[in-house]
């Protein structure tokens, strides 16, 4: 009896956070877990990385590159645009939902470890992008992240129009060490449920 492949004709992009690259151990645990259920996954790596600077790009150009890995992935897996999912840790998840609040269609986004607000600014929030996000969102985030807390994170997500799943981590900071496998298992747990056929 074949495996059942409830993600076979879903996408998945993976966008590392800013100190990263493809190569991050949570974007390679979640690629095996939804390719195991037939999802087409791409881990990307953006051009400031791959050039050997530190420092991200601006916006724009992050942005650029998620759209471009985006196309790249439909044209080569052969699916619709509208059969992605987006997503990542940190920066990359967060790059990845701004991209879908601005037009890149989608199915849904997995967000590992989002940035809500950088660690002891909880006046600069990164959410001004939250309200024109009409997929499905998961939040997968450590208790003790400096990033955001459980109660600023509800209250945050509560702008996005789409349906929104937070799983929390007990102890965890933002790194979320040790726990890649449990998170990727949510992961493609929560996919198969949501945008699973």
């Amino acid at each position: 009896m074949a495996a059942r492949r409830p993600l076979a004709r879903v996408g998945v992009v993976l966008a590392p956070g800013a100190s990263a690259d493809r190569t991050q151990a949570a974007l390679v645990a979640i690629d095996e877990a939804a390719s195991a259920l037939g999802a087409k996954v791409v881990r990307m790596d953006f051009a400031y990385r791959l050039a050997g600077r530190r420092a991200p790009d601006r916006e724009p150009v992050l942005l650029d590159a998620v759209r471009a890995e985006a196309a790249a992935l439909v044209a080569s897996a052969r699916i619709p645009p509208g059969r992605l999912v987006l997503g990542g840790r940190s920066m990359g998840g967060r790059i990845c939902s701004m991209a879908v609040a601005d037009g890149l269609p989608a199915l849904a986004l997995v967000l590992v470890s989002y940035p809500l607000h950088p660690p002891g600014r909880p006046d600069r929030l990164r959410t001004a992008h939250f309200p024109a996000i009409a997929v499905p969102c998961l939040f997968v985030s450590g208790t003790r992240d400096a990033f955001g807390s459980r109660a600023e994170f509800e209250a945050a997500t509560r702008a996005i129009a789409g349906p929104v799943t937070h799983s929390w981590i007990e102890g965890k900071d933002h790194s979320l060490r040790g726990c890649d496998g449990r998170v990727a298992e949510e992961v493609a747990a929560w996919l198969a449920a949501t945008v699973g056929s």
